[in-house]
């Protein structure tokens, strides 16, 4: 079924073909994606847009010698495949198999780990940086997308790369998407400058290049009337310091292996411009890229068919309660720095076009315009994952907690994601989130809880922050009123004797099944901060075991401030914390992660048990 892709378990043996074949391993390679993908799941459409270029990276360069860095990493998996893991490409994502990112300690050929944007110019300019101080011959490419290219730190590196002689070069993966749509003036850049490019060069040899590529054609005849008679000094990039090569096809492997043999002869910093269609070669990819960008299983004949409405994910509950407080509050705005379509967004930019805001993956501009948002009367609310406000960390602390600015964060992807593993894992956030002066922060432990818990997070006129799991909950039937929550106060769910199961958000459940077996009283605690001390004081009192459980690293945790209001209060019992170990936990299965972290039922009773028979 792939005769060419089966003599090839190594980039070697890719250099080894003559460049006439090289189409057909394309044509085998996209062929072999959808059909493991689809046993799979996975990201899909970016990596089916991306099969071209991976080729013709490996054909030109001397990898693993020659680094290339890869952005995010939603693109590689053709890049897994052609470096000696496409049989383990079985297990993607799953425990114990291959990861869906690059991972340095998977393969000598994964130059740098990824899973978050613009990351690849820095690395690869280190690495450049390197080559050149070792006397090397080593080349370092970095491959970066356009929605990756609007965060900041692509042009800190851009900024830095430009003035030094390095052998760096940069890719500009660009195929007019990001995760979502893509965004802002950069977008409307790059757009006019294919136009203005190809109108000058590729128009006129036949319309070759565009012809695989229709919507650019599109592109260079909608802007022609703009691009004539333009005089420009040079591209943006050549302002920053690099050689501007481009835009060329990132689908015609002759095109592509032409430009980087040449690029090779050349020293210094280089800025190569390709353009590509995310899920090229899959009809169904190509007409909606946004559905097949990360999939589950599915049959490749019939692609994605609808499942049936079942339980709510938490994503829902927060953007259905987003277009309701919408209704009540014109002062509310929706801000995202990653897609309106994984942050529960979609309807409210569609009711509310005038007050959502989609920023770019730009995680720290979004919380400082929130914040300047806030400071002339507006409620800003920012929907964003755990992992990713860990890189708007400074802004969080600086310019809202710090001037007490009331800006919700709803935070998504709480705890262990599964498939996507530890980069995208927010084990953290407790952590990192009660240590702030003025944040109020709180975990639902269920659907409904998660709606009254945003409404009171917006009646606030101070930060606040809802930590929610991936996924849906309990199934728990949502009030459609919205009433707030009394600020720091938790709730006994079940009144049992000797020990208490302080359970933080989603652990409730397992706790709640674990105190029937052990006949021990389980707390929904909500509030992490304020933390209910006089509810710790009482549960102290009365029980000789607290136990703490949360979805979050035991290290500084909600646990930890169970210990803290203790010692404050001079309150000795004895207390075990469970939560999330430290070490880095890869993807898997969520329910057997979960499980692996005793964390569910079975688990709790057993260290509950193993702590009383000390």
């Amino acid at each position: 079924m792939y005769p060419l892709l089966d003599t090839i378990s190594f980039p070697s043996q890719l250099r080894e073909l003559d460049q006439k074949k090289l189409p057909q391993v394309a044509k085998e390679l996209r062929g072999f994606l959808i059909e493991s993908v689809a046993k799979t799941g996975g990201h899909l459409s970016s990596n089916l847009g991306t099969v071209e270029l991976t080729i013709a990276l490996h054909y030109v360069f001397n990898t693993p010698h020659d680094q290339i860095v890869w952005d995010v990493g939603h693109q590689t998996y053709a890049h897994k495949i052609l470096t000696g893991r496409r049989t383990g490409m079985s297990k993607l994502r799953m425990q114990d198999g291959l990861a869906g990112f690059p991972r340095r300690d998977e393969s000598e050929y994964d130059a740098f780990g990824t899973a978050h944007s613009s990351t690849s110019i820095s690395a690869a300019l280190g690495m450049a940086v390197a080559a050149q101080l070792n006397k090397t011959d080593r080349r370092a490419i970095a491959i970066i997308g356009d929605g990756a290219m609007s965060a900041g730190m692509a042009f800190e590196a851009l900024n830095n790369a430009g003035v030094m002689d390095a052998n760096l070069l940069v890719i500009l993966n660009d195929n007019d998407m990001s995760i979502s749509r893509p965004v802002g003036a950069l977008n409307n850049y790059l757009a006019k400058l294919m136009s203005g490019r190809f109108y000058a060069t590729a128009r006129r040899a036949g319309e070759k290049v565009l012809g695989v590529v229709p919507p650019m054609l599109e592109l260079a005849k909608r802007a022609e009337e703009h691009v004539k008679g333009m005089v420009t000094p040079g591209t943006l990039f050549e302002e920053f310091g690099f050689n501007y090569i481009g835009p060329i096809d990132g689908h015609d492997l002759d095109v592509l292996i032409t430009t980087l043999n040449n690029i090779k002869l050349l020293d210094g910093p280089q800025f190569l411009h390709v353009v590509t269609r995310k899920g090229a070669g899959y009809r169904v990819a190509e007409e909606d890229p946004i559905l097949y960008h990360g999939v589950g299983k599915f049959d490749p004949e019939k692609g994605i068919i609808p499942k049936a409405a079942g339980k709510p994910a938490y994503t829902q509950i927060f953007g259905d309660w987003l277009c309701d407080m919408a209704a009540q509050d014109s002062r509310l705005i929706g801000i995202t720095p990653a897609m309106r379509e994984g942050s529960g967004l979609v309807r409210f930019s569609q009711e509310y076009p005038e007050r959502y805001f989609d920023v770019g993956i730009a995680e720290q501009h979004a919380v400082t315009f929130a914040a300047g948002a806030a400071c002339d009367g507006l409620k800003p609310v920012v929907a964003i994952y755990s992992t990713f406000l860990q890189r708007a960390y400074d802004q969080l602390i600086h310019d809202v907690a710090i001037q007490n600015l009331p800006v919700v964060f709803a935070i998504d992807r709480a705890g262990l994601v599964g498939a996507d593993g530890p980069t995208h894992a927010g084990s953290f956030d407790l952590s990192y989130l009660r240590c702030i002066p003025n944040m109020t922060v709180m975990a639902p432990a269920d659907e409904n809880e998660c709606r009254q818990m945003l409404y009171t997070a917006f009646q606030l006129d101070t930060p606040s922050a809802v930590r929610y799991p991936r996924g849906s909950g309990s199934g728990v039937q949502v009030q459609k009123e919205m009433q707030a929550l009394p600020i720091g106060r938790g709730e006994i769910r079940r009144q049992g004797k000797k020990i208490a199961l302080l359970a933080f958000g989603s652990m409730l459940a397992p706790c709640l099944e674990a105190a029937e077996e052990l006949n021990a009283t389980a707390v929904n605690m909500r509030f992490i901060k304020p933390l209910d001390d006089d509810l710790v004081a009482s549960l102290a009192a009365s029980h000789d075991l607290l136990v703490t459980v949360e979805e979050n690293t035991v290290m500084g945790g909600a646990g930890s401030a169970v210990t803290e209001s203790l010692n404050s209060q001079q309150i000795c019992v004895k207390v075990l914390q469970l939560g999330l170990p430290d070490v880095f936990i890869d993807q898997g299965d969520p329910v057997q992660m979960l499980a692996d972290c005793g964390l569910d039922k079975n688990g709790i009773i057993q260290s509950v048990r193993s702590i009383l028979s000390e």
